[in-house]
């Protein structure tokens, strides 16, 4: 009997209700049937070992998903072997129940769990687990809760008979139940997103809270009302809730001044909205933090990465100096597992700096890569708007997973800050409990390491000159070896003249020395004494600029030296330039850019000036209108070019794939195809959005082809699900596209590659807009549709070039599977660009 079946999907249900009939579960060792309880706990369970390799990497190997995507995937029995990539064989076993109500086994360290669920009616019902990477339902991919925070409830659809559940689980064990939800949409409080209320301060702020949506209806009529302490009411739309998932959502909290003896309290009501009335679906209430305004407090924001509502923690300079200097910022950047607002806490407020603390999105996040980089850069810029600190003296530091986020922050964008202080920091996925490298054997592999160059902090070190440095680690951390600082020392002792070090004896990964407020190990005061000492330099006092990049998407300026594009795409792009302002005359060398930009605001306007770069000179330059100019390689040499077209790559839009989620991206799945593909179009786009919201405190626009338009928000970036052939937005997008996937076949410029059972990742600049992308999760049939689902491009370290085939055999033979991968051109062209494939 096959597992899983796609002739029918919940896109061709047109009604669905929820009836009160009752479930047994049937635990396929023993094929028990248990009486029907609320919520239903699953006591037995089959369980497998890891039966492949995944990890931070682009690629994996797995010999149950290549099963199901061959659709040879059958319900397992105790004893049954699985036959593994490299030719060994692992059996499924019978497990219990733990005492504590999780199933716990050195084979879920990466292995999976098969429960099964008979239900004698089709329902709807809420699978609430914790502690998998994902799961499939009746075929269908979900998001997971790998960190095991407890608060994911997904609704699924059980069909009558068995019901199948396939976990793939990540840190060891698995808790999972069923629910009857308590209607068809209601509001869920235990993932919310709130401020804290300031007494004496009106409140006018973001709130989130999670809608789930239980139905087999796109609702696009519901709001929710919001009533803080007895105050004033506020009505949220709600952006459109897909039909069998969850969405958090962002609401619009107003308030009086709240006093010191204030409630607190936030009342709820979920609303469906018609057009003379409204009914009430939900309601539900809590209660926010109270804080006075030299307390530490959570500031919430709407992001513009994907217009979710984030937060961040501020422990406030206290007491206030209003008529000293200007106070400093310190970003604090958190380590793994920790919540913003404890980072904050574990300061002692300071008298001369405010103290601020963005996420990462999630307290595991994106490790300060990725979206978690650009939460950091989000809230600096937001914090520097509303605590008005001296822009001079703006300084990082961060803790374990926070201290290699201050590594990467600061070697990535040496201009923004003052010094940095990296405590118990890991350098780097490769150096600390990450992958390998990639080889460098053939010409493809070349290619893909180099896509991953952003998360290595090594090549960007030499950037660190550009400020104080003071590394601090206990010596006896078993956590964060303390190699990783000595590491860093020996590297900056080549170059830095500027870098203090302290090794804690004795201590471990969190240390304090006293009862005093204020854990030392990052509230440590000779580095704040440090810090004291630093301050950034004003723009026009820079005479020399020192700098590289690996991506000008990412980072492409420090002070007045801007890499705006690369001969050899994220490859390590430098320059090494000199400004004399007596002479009027720029003068160095550069490694690897194919487009230099020099700002002038430093300089005296008016009077010409000299550029001297790569041994060639451009004499009596006119002052520009615009004080920058240009210069573009070309044939190996450089021209004094005019401002380049937003058509182009710069760093407004450059790439790689993941770049495409951003500028508030939606995700648009395709309904023209077979059943098959619609089904996948819509599972798999879902399945994306909930683990962006799991990873990332997402919430994306998730709608079909049918209702979006291309004509309106040019400047959203767009997730394509489906081919040519499946997905009605493809004509509006990507006619024009080099890059083109149908059933059967993927055509890259003149190349054409043959297949039903191909997978593509790629990017293009959307039709437009000078600073969108389009993102194409797409495949030449359902099979390579499907060997997409569980692609890690949400995983930090993980890095996919401009464009990516990859085959079946990817899943047995991992990096051999890759078909080709390249990147566009400057002008995001086929012939311009670089492409390597597989022989």
């Amino acid at each position: 009997m096959k597992l899983f079946s796609f002739g029918s999907s919940l896109l061709g249900l047109l009604a669905l209700l929820i009836p009160t009939g009752s479930l047994t579960a049937a635990v396929s060792a023993k094929d028990e049937v248990l009486a029907s309880t609320a919520p239903q706990i699953w006591r037995t369970a089959l369980v497998i070992k890891p039966v492949g390799k995944a990890g931070r990497t682009a690629t994996h190997t797995d010999a149950i998903e290549a099963a199901i995507i061959a659709g040879q995937w059958t319900r397992p029995t105790a004893g049954e072997g699985v036959t593994l990539p490299d030719g060994r064989s692992l059996n499924w076993a019978e497990m219990s129940l733990g005492t504590n109500g999780w199933f716990e086994s050195e084979a879920l360290q990466g292995g999976y769990a098969y429960l099964s669920m008979i239900a004698k009616e089709q329902k709807v019902v809420l699978l609430e687990a914790a502690g998998h990477a994902m799961v499939y339902v009746n075929g269908e991919p979900r998001g997971g809760d790998t960190y095991g925070y407890g608060y994911v409830r997904l609704p699924v659809l059980l069909k009558p008979g068995t019901n199948d559940f396939l976990f793939q689980v990540g840190r060891g064990k698995l808790k999972a139940a069923l629910v009857e939800p308590k209607a068809g949409v209601t509001l869920d409080l235990g993932d919310l997103t709130m401020p804290d209320l300031i007494v004496g301060e009106s409140t006018k702020s973001w709130g989130a809270v999670v809608v789930i949506n239980a139905t087999a209806e796109r609702r696009d009529d519901l709001a929710i009302r919001t009533v803080l302490m007895d105050g004033q009411t506020v009505v949220t739309p709600l952006p459109t809730i897909p039909p069998m998932t969850i969405r958090k959502v962002g609401v619009h909290l107003e308030g009086k001044a709240p006093a010191t003896n204030a409630s607190g309290v936030l009342e709820f009501e979920l609303l469906a909205k018609g057009k003379a009335d409204e009914t009430i679906l939900d309601a539900a209430r809590t209660s926010l933090r109270l804080r006075q305004p030299w307390q530490t407090q959570k500031r919430t924001f709407v992001s513009e990465i994907d217009g979710s509502v984030q937060y961040f923690g501020v422990n406030p300079a206290h007491p206030p100096r209003p008529d000293g200097p200007r106070p400093a910022l310190f970003l604090s950047l958190h380590g793994a597992g920790v919540e913003a607002i404890g980072q904050v806490e574990a300061y002692a407020s300071k008298t001369w700096g405010h103290i601020v603390a963005p996420t990462n999105r999630r307290p595991y996040g994106f490790d300060w890569e990725d979206w978690g980089r650009m939460d950091a850069l989000e809230v600096l810029a937001l914090a520097q708007r509303e605590l008005s600190p001296d822009p001079d003296r703006i300084y990082l530091t961060g803790h374990s997973m926070g201290g290699h986020g201050s590594w990467q922050l600061a070697s990535t964008f040496p201009d923004l800050f003052a010094a940095v202080g990296p405590s118990a920091g890991w350098i780097s996925f490769f150096s600390y409990a990450g992958p390998s490298r990639w080889p460098t054997n053939d010409p493809l592999a070349r290619l893909m390491r180099r896509t991953a160059n952003s998360s290595d902090t090594l090549l960007l070190a030499t950037n660190l000159a550009q400020m104080g440095v003071y590394i601090l680690h206990g010596d006896a951390d078993d956590n964060v070896p303390v190699t990783e600082a000595r590491t860093m020392r020996e590297q900056l002792s080549t170059f830095h003249h500027d870098f203090a070090w302290h090794e804690q004896p004795g201590a471990g990964h969190w240390w304090e020395t006293s009862d005093e407020p204020g854990a030392e190990c990052v509230d440590w005061p000779p580095m704040f004494d440090f810090f004291a000492r630093h301050a950034r330099p004003p723009a026009a006092a820079i005479r020399q600029a020192d700098f590289t990049t690996v991506n000008p998407g990412v980072s492409a300026w420090s002070h007045w030296a801007g890499i705006e594009a690369q001969i050899s795409p994220l490859a390590p792009a430098s320059v090494h330039l000199q400004w004399d302002p007596w002479q009027r005359r720029f003068t160095g060398n550069t490694t690897n850019v194919a487009r230099l930009a020099l700002r002038l605001d430093h300089a005296h306007p008016g009077e010409p000036f000299k550029v001297e770069v790569d041994g060639q000179t451009f004499d009596k330059i006119p002052w520009p209108v615009k004080p920058q100019i240009w210069l573009t390689r070309q044939d190996e040499k450089w021209c004094l070019g005019s401002e380049p077209s937003a058509a182009g790559k710069g760093p407004h839009r450059y790439g790689p794939f993941k770049a495409a989620f951003r500028d508030r991206m939606i995700f648009v799945y395709g309904t023209k195809g077979t059943t098959e593909e619609n089904a996948w179009a819509f599972n798999k786009a879902r399945f994306d959005a909930e683990s962006f919201w799991y990873r990332g405190n997402g919430s994306v626009d998730l709608v079909p082809d049918t209702t979006f338009d291309a004509q309106v928000e040019k400047d959203r970036g767009v997730i394509l699900y489906g081919n040519a052939d499946s997905n009605g937005a493809w004509p509006a997008l990507l006619s024009e596209s080099p890059v083109q996937v149908r059933r059967g076949e993927i055509r890259v410029g003149e190349r054409q590659v043959a297949g039903s059972d191909l997978a593509c990742l790629f990017l293009r600049p959307r039709p437009g807009s000078d600073r969108a992308c389009v993102g194409v999760v797409t495949g030449t049939g359902v099979a390579g549709m499907k060997l997409t689902d569980r692609l890690p491009y949400f995983l930090a370290g993980v890095a996919y070039p401009d464009f990516t085939i990859l085959g079946p055999d990817m899943l047995t033979k991992g990096t051999e599977g890759i078909r080709a991968a390249g990147f566009f051109g400057l002008d995001w062209s086929v012939n311009t660009g670089e492409f390597a494939w597989r022989n």
